[in-house]
């Protein structure tokens, strides 16, 4: 008796790749907003960069490109 699937694509395989692709970039755009809501709040470049460090978001995070 034979295992093998024909007939099936990478229907499954494509829908997992999407949707780590959608996650990632809903990550990033999370944390360039975040970083840009403490350096709107940090009292100098000090205060933000250690805000930074403790949510653990980098200091470019929040630049456009």
């Amino acid at each position: 008796m034979s295992w093998a699937r024909h007939g099936q694509d990478n229907d499954g395989q494509d829908s997992w790749s999407d949707v780590q692709a959608a996650y990632q970039i809903s990550c990033e755009t999370q944390s360039r907003q975040a970083a840009r809501v403490v350096a709107g709040q940090a009292i100098d470049l000090d205060d933000c960069t250690e805000l930074l460090a403790m949510l653990g978001l980098d200091a470019g995070a929040g630049r456009s490109a």
